[in-house]
This record gives C-alpha cells, sequence and structure tokens, in this order.
C-alpha cells in the first residue's frame, strides 16, 4: 500500500493501536462460548483474540491491545480481580460483561468498574441474539466500511493466513443441502477477514500454484471432517484455467482425490469467459477428470450462453446462471426470460443449472417454478469457515428465513 493510501486510511478510522477496526478479547474458560461470541464479534467487523482464564486476561491485554474486553458473570470473585487488573493497566476500551440480568452482581459489578475509571457497557443479558450485541457494541463500529488492503499473496500464504470457507448449495425442490462451495479468505492480523478481490492475483502470477495447492489440501481435508460431521458431501471449488492446463496440476489434484466414493463428487468451477475461450482444453480436461469423481462447471454465465451451443461433446456436468439473472427475477420478466433460456439449453446438454444470487424467498419460488436443481446465495447463510458450516448447515435442516 502506497503511503498516501496508508494516510487516509488512518485518518479515516481509528481504533487503538489497529487504527482498522476495533480489536475485542473474549475471556471464558468454556472453549464453545469463546468460539460463539469470536464468530459474532467477527460478523460485526471485529478482530478476535481470546484467553481461557481470567488471569491471562491481563497479558493478552498487552499483546492485542484490544478495544473491548467482553467476560462472564459465571467467574464469579474472579471478576473484581479482573476490573482491578485492568484498572492498574490503565485499560482505555469498553468493558462487556454478560450473564443472567437478575443476578444483583451485575450492577455491583459495573459500578465497581465505573469507581475504578473502566468505561462499562450495560449487561449484555443471556440469552442474547445479533440485534442486542450488536446494539451494545454500537459505539465500537464504524460508521463506515473501512479501506481494505491489497494483500501480499506471498505473504499470506507463508504467513499461513489463508482459509477456506464454505457457502451452502441447497435442492430447491426438498431445500436439502447439496453441497457447498469452497471460497478463499485471508485472516490478516490487523485487517480481519478479508474476500478474495483483494489478494487474489492474476491467472499468470507466480503464486496462484500456492494459492491452488492450498485451496486442493484445505479442501480434502474438510472433506474428510464434513464426512464426520454429516456423510456424503459434494464440494466446489474455483481454480484457475492456467492451473487445470498444467499436467502436473491436473495429476497432482488427481493423486489427492479421497479414494472414498463415499466422500461425494469435486465440483471445478471454471469462469464461463474462460471456459469458453479454451473450450478446446475443457473437453479434454473433462474427459480425464470424469474417472477421478471430478465434475466440471460453469460459473456466471450470463449473455454468452449461445456460444456454448454447439460445443460436444459437452465437458461441463453443471451450469451456475450468473447472479445478475437471477437476484430479483421474482419481480422483473426480462430476468426470467433469460433464465428461461439458459435453463432450455441446459436440458439440451444434460446439465443441471444452479441459481447463483438467491437472497430473497419470492426468488427462491421463483427459481424453483422455472425448474433450477439448485439454489445458492446468501438466503441460506453467508459463507463461514469449515466448523462453523458443520455446525450451522450440516448437522441440522436449512431454515429459509421468512
Amino acid at each position: 500500500m502506497g503511503n498516501e493510501a496508508t494516510e487516509e486510511l488512518n485518518q479515516s478510522v481509528t481504533f487503538g493501536k489497529r487504527k482498522v477496526r476495533p480489536g475485542v478479547c473474549i475471556a471464558d474458560a468454556k472453549q464453545h462460548i469463546r468460539t460463539f461470541l469470536g464468530e459474532a464479534f467477527e460478523e460485526l467487523g471485529f478482530l478476535t483474540c481470546e484467553c481461557a482464564e481470567l488471569s491471562e486476561l491481563g497479558a493478552a491485554v498487552e499483546r492485542n491491545r484490544p478495544d473491548l474486553i467482553v467476560f462472564s458473570l459465571s467467574a464469579g470473585g474472579a471478576c473484581v480481580e479482573t476490573l482491578e487488573t485492568l484498572a492498574a493497566r490503565k485499560f482505555d476500551g469498553k468493558v462487556l460483561l454478560f450473564g443472567p440480568r437478575d443476578l444483583s452482581v451485575a450492577t455491583a459489578l459495573r459500578e465497581l468498574g465505573e469507581e475504578f475509571g473502566l468505561a462499562m457497557l450495560p449487561l449484555l443479558s443471556t440469552p442474547f441474539d445479533d440485534k442486542a450485541l450488536r446494539n451494545r457494541v454500537a459505539a465500537l463500529l464504524p460508521f463506515e466500511e473501512p479501506l481494505a488492503p491489497a494483500i501480499d499473496v506471498a505473504e499470506a500464504v507463508s504467513m499461513g493466513w489463508l482459509e477456506l470457507w464454505y457457502q451452502a448449495k441447497v435442492n430447491t425442490r426438498t431445500l436439502d443441502l447439496s453441497g457447498a462451495e469452497g471460497l478463499m479468505r485471508v485472516r490478516h492480523p490487523f485487517w480481519g477477514v478479508v474476500p478474495p478481490a483483494y489478494f487474489i492475483p492474476a491467472d499468470s502470477d507466480p503464486h496462484f500454484r500456492a494459492l491452488s495447492d492450498f485451496v486442493i489440501g484445505q479442501m480434502v481435508e474438510d472433506w474428510h471432517y464434513f464426512l464426520s460431521e454429516h456423510g456424503r458431501v459434494e464440494i466446489a471449488i474455483k481454480l484457475p484455467v492456467d492451473c487445470l492446463q498444467d499436467t502436473d496440476s491436473v495429476r497432482a489434484l488427481s493423486l489427492q482425490m479421497p479414494e472414498q466414493t463415499g466422500l461425494g463428487g469435486l465440483i471445478m468451477e471454471i469462469n464461463a469467459t474462460e471456459a469458453l475461450r479454451h473450450r478446446a482444453q475443457m473437453q479434454e480436461l473433462g474427459r480425464q477428470l470424469r474417472f477421478h469423481n471430478i465434475g466440471l462447471s460453469i460459473d456466471d454465465l450470463g449473455e454468452d450462453w449461445p456460444s456454448f451451443a454447439n460445443i460436444r461433446p459437452f465437458p461441463f456436468i453443471e451450469i451456475k446462471i450468473d447472479r445478475k439473472f437471477v437476484t430479483g427475477c421474482a419481480d422483473d420478466r426480462l430476468k426470467r426470460a433469460a433464465c428461461r433460456q439458459i435453463l432450455d439449453f441446459a436440458d439440451t446438454v444434460g446439465a443441471r443449472t444452479v441459481a447463483e444470487g438467491v437472497e430473497g424467498r419470492d426468488d427462491l419460488y421463483c427459481v424453483r417454478e422455472m425448474g433450477f436443481n439448485l439454489a445458492q446465495g446468501l438466503l441460506f447463510g453467508k459463507p463461514m469457515p469449515s466448523r462453523k458450516f458443520a455446525r450451522a448447515m450440516l448437522r441440522r435442516p436449512v431454515v429459509v428465513p421468512p
């Protein structure tokens, strides 16, 4: 990042020593509570850290300099010692306690903290929802989304910042989970979770191979984990055409495929423009990969769908229709007409169809009525880390919000 861009960013949003995003430290002896709160705060844009014991909190504050400390009333007498420690270290952030509203100790601890000169937030009474949490920490949230950095890919790979997140693909008829798409993220120590737009290099970048190797390796590891939590799960991932044209890359991908067919198949998504540009290679690639339980998918297919009509044999088992034709299709006759044309084409080549960008119930009903096989979008949930995806999507039925 250039000096001018950095200076502009530093002037726009300031939090603690980071000058980018607010930070929170969650202190609780129970791992599942730390995990739950950590994910909730990440959804709000916080950088998170945690400690299992309140006695570790002082060191965590010095190390991470959070803007918010969160701990439970269940810690009992240790809460008083913690407030004393924070006051002694002149902690200038906010303190949030959570627990049952009717405990008299809640009021006493808040008053004690204020006597120590700490900025005590109102109690977060349990149980609570996302809205209640947001209301409690509203003063720490930025008015505008902070600028995002241009992540150095080599650094992200070497430092182990890469993660693979997943978004559900849902059967439009039964609303059963059909599969998951793996999406890359970087968990930067100062910027938090960064989406691919800020770090995915050009196809010719030498670091793309390292990114591809990470995606494949992590996908296989998560696949086995999903099997233990749910059973057969089909996973889709995106890889650049240049990587798939490399004979060694294709061989390496095939060798890493699990031998157990019960894991489900793998879908390789190829951008429609790239797939069309390399149509001959796609035909050969599709022929090779099908023997390894790997299928090809056209991603973001739109107005250029007629250009695929004469490709025979057709190497793609799946067609994903661009979100610009799906989002809002329930109220847009032209979008529905475009979808139906592509659906008719998919029928002629025997490919299943996925509606991308389903964000409302009306659109879901519309794509189901038109005959889409699968749907994917924010209506069923945002992309999330593998463990959270397993808890939210694999262990219970898909729920469509009202």
